[in-house]
């Protein structure tokens, strides 16, 4: 008999605990009915670490979480430690953890049901059959970029951000959306602010480039903004959308 698959459950805060204990039911129904077990264990994050350590990502979640076959995380946050300082507030465990396991690839599919067509706030005709994989760059981009700060120049703060990728983070997060292309509909589309940012012409570049390697992938490029008002407008012409972290983090909201 194979040895369990580790499984850590991280219920963080908010609607999360009360989540994490409605997945744990259907674990448990997959144990008596299935023949799949799990070692299960629980950690802290965010919020609740905070009040429990005083930090918002314990060493020994991480610990736990690298010895895990599949970390289930719930939710991070909250009014109760917003008036905390930045550095120390629950969402700095959420970005720690994706940094220090390496998650790059944050996949975000959206599909609409033809039962619930009439629920959206777009027309039936424009939703219904929706299926969209938004594949977004977890682990850089301005989120993670250096230097970042708040300082003082000639009198005032001045906040400041870098949008910052390397070749390398850019040619890995595209190979997973044309692997998963090849799964679907065979059709890409890379979203950047190349005619702006010079970070993401170099993104369009290296998408270009690696698409290569896939002769059966269609491959397309959008700007942002464009994006944003076409996923509204026509969201059913998409497939795969690939992008950075910014970028990937608004439109898959949307």
């Amino acid at each position: 008999m194979s040895e369990n698959k580790k499984l850590l459950l991280l219920p963080g805060d908010g609607i999360g605990p009360e989540i994490v204990d409605e997945v744990r039911k259907i674990i448990d129904w997959m144990a008596e009915n299935r023949s799949v077990t799990f070692d299960i264990s629980e950690g802290l994050i965010g919020g609740a670490a905070i009040d429990e350590t005083g930090g918002p990502l314990p060493e020994e979640t991480l610990v736990a979480a690298r010895a895990a076959d599949a970390v289930l995380m719930g939710a991070a946050g909250g009014p109760k430690w917003e008036t905390l300082p930045f550095e120390v507030q629950p969402e700095r465990g959420l970005l720690g953890i994706r940094k220090e396991l390496g998650l790059f690839a944050n996949l975000r599919p959206a599909i609409l049901f033809p039962q619930l067509a009439d629920a959206s706030s777009l027309k039936p005709e424009v939703v219904s059959g929706l299926d969209i994989l938004i594949v977004r760059e977890l682990t850089g981009g301005i989120y993670f970029g250096q230097p970042r700060g708040i300082r003082e120049e000639n009198g005032e703060r001045v906040g400041f951000n870098t949008y910052v990728y390397t070749e390398s983070e850019m040619r890995r997060i595209a190979k997973v959306a044309f692997e998963l292309a090849m799964k679907r509909g065979k059709r890409v589309c890379s979203v950047d602010k190349a005619n702006v940012l010079e970070v993401t012409e170099l993104w369009k570049e290296v998408v270009t480039e690696e698409a290569k390697a896939y002769p059966e992938i269609e491959l397309s490029h959008m700007y942002v903004d464009n994006a944003a008002m076409q996923l509204v407008r026509a969201p059913k012409q998409f497939d795969v959308i690939v992008t950075g972290n910014l970028f990937g983090d608004i439109l898959s909201d949307e």
